[in-house]
C-alpha cells in the first residue's frame, strides 16, 4: 500500500459555498485541503510567524483578500477567533469564499466567537475507516491507530508517545487551561480503561484524585478537542426500565489502547473491546462523511440486556462480538430488542467467515462484509 489514501470525505463546494471542517489533529485535514484545492491562498496558523502577523492585526486578512476570487483556506483557525469577524466581513461584502479548519472549537464557543450563522457548511474528518484502506490487520491497527501517520509508520508506538505526551497532556491540557495537569494525565488514562462503558463520574473521579465536576469538565475537553464522543442511551421502552447513562468512546483506538498500555490479542476481552471501539470509528466514519443526519445510540436495560449499537431510530441493531464462535447468549440483548416492537433489521458483526442467518431474522456477518453493506447503503 503506499503512501496516498484516497479519503471518503467528499467536500466540493458549490460556487459561493465556504465551509468548516472540523477534526481532531492529525486526522489528514491540512493534506486533504492542500490535495484538494491546490490553488488555494494558503494561511496555516501554526506558523508562528504568520500567527503572529494576524493577531496583532485581524485587519489584514480583509485588506490582503478584499478582491481575491481564489478559495481562502485559513488552517487552525481556532487558534484566532478574531479573524472569524474579518471571514465574516469577507463573504458578506467581498463574495470571498473560505475552507476554515479546526482541531478544537473550545476556543470559539466558550469566547463566543462568530461561527459565520450558517454561511459555512459544517464538515467532520474521522482518522482513516476500513473502507479508506486496504488488507487491514486488526491487531495491527489496535496498536497503531488509524490517525494516518501512525498507521503508515514502521514504529507507530514511538508516533504515539509523541502524540500523547506533546498533544494531549500539553497542548490540550493548556488550551483548556487545566490547573492540575497531573491529574489530567492520570485522567486520560482512566477515561481510556473507561472507553465503550457507561460513564461513571464518581469512580473516575475517585481514582483520579479530583471531584466528579471537575471529570466532567475533562470529558467536556475531550469532545471539544473532537477526542472523544457520547454515545447516548435508547430510552424509549415501553416494556422494560432501561439505564439512562450516557457511554463514552475515544476518537482512535491506537490512542485508547496506547493510553491503557495494552496489547489486545485474540480472544482476550481487551480484543473484544478494541473491536467494538473499531466498528464504532467505522459508523462515525460514515455518520460523518455520508450521513451526518443519523441518530446513533445504544439500548441496555437495568438487567443487564444490551445492544451495542442502535442506528436510525430502532431502524437497524448491530451487535459486536470480537469472536469467530457465536454462542446463543450472544443473542439475547437482540432478541429481547426484537420484543419491544418494529426493528427493520438486525445484525450481530463478528469474525466468522461467512455471512449466515440465525433466529429467523438476525444475521450474523463477517465484520468486513457489514462494513462493504454500510458504505455501499444496504444496511440503512
Amino acid at each position: 500500500m503506499g503512501n496516498f489514501i484516497r479519503r471518503a470525505l467528499d467536500l466540493r463546494l458549490p460556487d459561493g459555498r465556504s465551509a468548516f471542517l472540523w477534526g481532531p489533529r492529525k486526522v489528514g485535514k491540512s493534506f486533504y485541503v492542500r490535495e484538494h484545492f491546490p490553488d488555494a491562498i494558503l494561511i496555516d496558523l501554526l506558523k508562528t510567524d504568520v500567527f503572529a502577523e494576524y493577531a496583532s492585526r485581524p485587519s489584514l486578512l480583509r485588506e490582503r483578500f478584499a478582491t481575491e476570487r481564489r478559495m481562502i483556506v485559513i488552517d487552525e483557525v481556532q487558534k484566532l477567533p478574531p479573524l472569524l469577524d474579518e471571514v465574516h466581513w469577507l463573504m458578506e461584502n467581498a463574495g470571498a469564499r473560505f475552507v476554515l479548519t479546526g482541531s478544537s472549537a473550545r476556543k470559539l464557543r466558550r469566547g463566543q466567537a462568530n461561527l459565520l450563522g450558517g454561511r459555512a457548511w459544517r464538515r467532520h474528518m474521522t482518522p482513516l475507516c476500513v473502507y479508506e484502506v486496504e488488507d487491514l490487520d486488526l491487531e495491527r491497527v489496535f496498536l497503531s491507530g488509524l490517525l494516518p501517520p501512525h498507521f503508515l509508520s514502521p514504529n507507530p508506538i514511538e508516533d504515539l508517545r509523541g502524540y500523547v505526551a506533546d498533544y494531549l497532556k500539553e497542548e490540550i491540557a493548556a488550551e483548556a487551561a487545566v490547573q492540575n495537569i497531573p491529574a489530567f494525565s492520570t485522567f486520560l488514562q482512566v477515561a481510556a480503561l473507561s472507553s465503550s462503558e457507561l460513564l461513571n463520574y464518581t469512580n473516575i473521579a475517585r481514582e483520579t484524585g479530583v471531584s466528579a465536576k471537575v471529570v466532567r469538565s475533562y470529558f467536556q475537553i475531550l469532545q471539544d478537542t473532537f477526542l472523544g464522543s457520547c454515545l447516548p442511551p435508547w430510552t424509549r421502552s415501553t416494556n422494560r426500565r432501561m439505564i439512562l447513562t450516557e457511554k463514552f468512546y475515544w476518537f482512535d483506538v491506537g490512542v485508547t489502547n496506547y493510553l491503557c498500555r495494552r496489547r489486545p490479542s485474540p480472544g482476550t476481552p481487551e480484543f473484544g473491546k478494541s473491536f467494538e471501539q473499531l466498528l464504532f470509528m467505522e459508523i462515525s466514519a460514515y455518520k460523518a462523511y455520508r450521513n451526518p443526519d443519523l441518530p446513533l445510540s445504544f439500548w441496555r436495560t437495568n438487567t443487564g440486556l444490551e445492544v451495542d449499537f442502535i442506528l436510525g431510530d430502532r431502524e437497524v441493531a448491530l451487535e459486536i462480538k470480537g469472536t469467530a464462535r457465536l454462542h446463543d447468549a450472544d443473542l439475547h440483548g437482540l432478541r429481547a430488542l426484537r420484543e419491544e416492537g418494529s426493528l427493520r433489521s438486525a445484525y450481530v458483526v463478528c469474525l466468522e467467515e461467512l455471512p449466515r442467518r440465525v433466529a429467523g431474522d438476525i444475521w450474523v456477518l463477517p465484520w468486513r462484509e457489514f462494513i462493504r453493506r454500510l458504505w455501499a447503503g444496504e444496511v440503512i
